[in-house]
């Protein structure tokens, strides 16, 4: 994977098949093959199972660092972070100076680009591998063809979230579904973006799992309710554009399906949902998974630097809760929570630390965390992991956590926003998120506490869901206008290397 990194768009499908079929992974841990047996069935899942590692990689894949810093400061909940020289170019991108050279030329924008997009270029191999197992089924074979529909029908859940990633950094770009002519391949707009995700979760929905994902056969897999909420998701992008709104009929529906099948609840303690305990739990819809097998020394799974670069810089007194300072939650987020008293999601959210490198703040979980020289006083929390659950042995920060990506929160609120907008009561499903952060019940819900509530529940959150709920409903030119922002500059420039490569862009 790591050949992977400095290598253009054009260049990663000759990585992908030059390779000895990477994507033909077992299980971590096990030994992978070299050679692919399309008549051996019972290894049909293998490259599904390669998918899911490359998805939880940071080359290609949603776990490298600047992506997620690409993607989570153009909110106002979250500041670059780390000394101020330091990928000043994150900054340049915070105030929407998207035409600066620095950004054009930024080489984490065509990072962004080469690991979403690599990403999708694996999973066409991947749907091109299971085609190759279909035509080895025999006929009447239905329990073989169900899965082979099955684990297509996950890529494609991938595939399509990777396209909406890139879509709410880039705005309009390709629909890579074939490794062929990706030089001439020319653009999509965002809405056709969206509408191709609501096609692709269609397409798949009725051949993946009807489970919770934790109940997988494989565990962690996406499941038709990870479709759901990502076709929900597709159509509330689209509902907000004019002429839109029947699109929340669909987000109901979706949503719906989702809340009633009775599989999914909220994890109790929002604070340890991001923590140890809360991994894998009746919440999550999809996370990306990492795991230590359980052993303090030896090989150590963990998303590249994802946690590192997040974690509190500054001399951390030998601490392992260190790292290079980068993503501060914002005197914003901070003055909005408390101006609701919405204690438990502060605490979750905004890891403080001390006034100075000499002064600390003890966490909720005990830790002593030091200010540094920069004046930085927050951290992201959600990224915070205690070192009372960390096990003996292991000091590399984050290890042995999950990254999670899809919520039943997410779900729920959008439900109750399709309902609101329908002139329905949204009451239930709000309060239901509303109450698990401890705070009182609201009746009558209007759409407004919806999206406040949203602002609270997925505040600096490594997905954008910030910004894109202000994009979305059109209040980014109010809310964002003391960082720069001005309507037409909603995305960031295609790479200069990738236009280069393909004119269409």
């Amino acid at each position: 994977m790591n050949i992977i990194k400095n290598i253009l768009l054009l260049l990663l499908i000759m990585e992908v098949t030059a390779c000895s079929k990477l994507l033909d992974r077992d299980v971590e841990d096990q030994t992978r093959s070299t050679i692919i047996d399309y008549n051996d069935l019972g290894s049909m899942y293998s490259p599904v199972s390669g998918i899911y590692r490359a998805a939880a990689s940071d080359n290609p894949g949603f776990a490298h660092w600047v992506d997620a810093a690409i993607r989570t400061v153009r909110g106002d909940d979250v500041a670059k972070g780390s000394a101020p020289n330091d990928q000043i170019q994150l900054s340049d991108i915070k105030n929407f100076q998207n035409s600066n050279p620095g950004v054009v030329t930024f080489w984490g924008s065509n990072n962004y680009w080469n690991n979403h997009f690599g990403l999708a270029l694996f999973c066409n191999e991947a749907m091109a591998d299971l085609n190759r197992y279909a035509a080895n089924i025999a006929p009447g074979d239905d329990q073989n063809l169900a899965l082979n529909n099955q684990y297509k029908g996950e890529v494609r859940v991938i595939r399509a979230l990777a396209h909406l990633f890139a879509s709410r950094v880039f705005g309009d770009v390709p629909i890579v579904t074939n490794n062929a002519n990706l030089s001439q391949i020319p653009k999509s707009t965002t809405a056709e973006i969206r509408q191709w995700i609501i096609s692709e979760m269609d397409s798949s929905i009725a051949f993946l799992e009807d489970a919770r994902p934790n109940q997988s056969v494989h565990p962690g897999a996406v499941t038709k309710y990870t479709a759901l909420l990502l076709k929900a998701k597709a159509a509330a992008d689209l509902a907000d554009n004019e002429n839109g709104s029947q699109y929340w009929d669909v987000v109901l529906a979706a949503t719906d399906e989702i809340i009633n099948s009775g599989k999914f609840n909220l994890f109790p303690d929002f604070y340890q949902l991001w923590k140890y305990p809360g991994k894998l739990s009746n919440e999550s819809l999809y996370e990306m998974q990492y795991t230590d097998q359980g052993s303090s020394i030896g090989t150590n799974i963990k998303p590249g630097a994802f946690w590192d670069f997040q974690g509190p810089n500054g001399d951390q007194r030998g601490s392992y809760i260190s790292g290079w300072g980068f993503l501060s939650p914002t005197q914003i987020i901070v003055d909005f929570f408390n101006n609701r008293n919405d204690s438990v999601r502060l605490k979750t959210t905004v890891l403080f630390a001390g006034a100075n490198e000499n002064t600390f703040v003890t966490s909720p979980s005990g830790d002593k965390i030091y200010g540094n020289t920069n004046g930085q006083t927050r951290f992201m929390g959600k990224a915070y992991l205690p070192s009372n659950q960390n096990l003996s042995g292991r000091r590399e920060y984050g290890a042995n956590n999950n990254i999670r990506v899809l919520r039943y929160a997410d779900a729920l609120l959008l439900n109750a926003e399709a309902k609101v907008r329908k002139g329905q009561s949204g009451d239930v499903p709000f309060n239901l998120v509303r109450q698990r952060a401890k705070l009182d019940p609201i009746s009558d819900v209007t759409l407004q506490q919806v999206l406040d509530e949203r602002r609270a529940e997925f505040a600096c959150e490594w997905w954008g869901e910030r910004y894109n709920d202000l994009i979305r409903t059109e209040q980014a030119a109010t809310v964002l206008a003391p960082f720069g922002f001005t309507p037409g500059n909603e995305y960031l420039p295609i790479p200069t290397q990738q236009k280069d490569l393909n004119p269409n862009l």
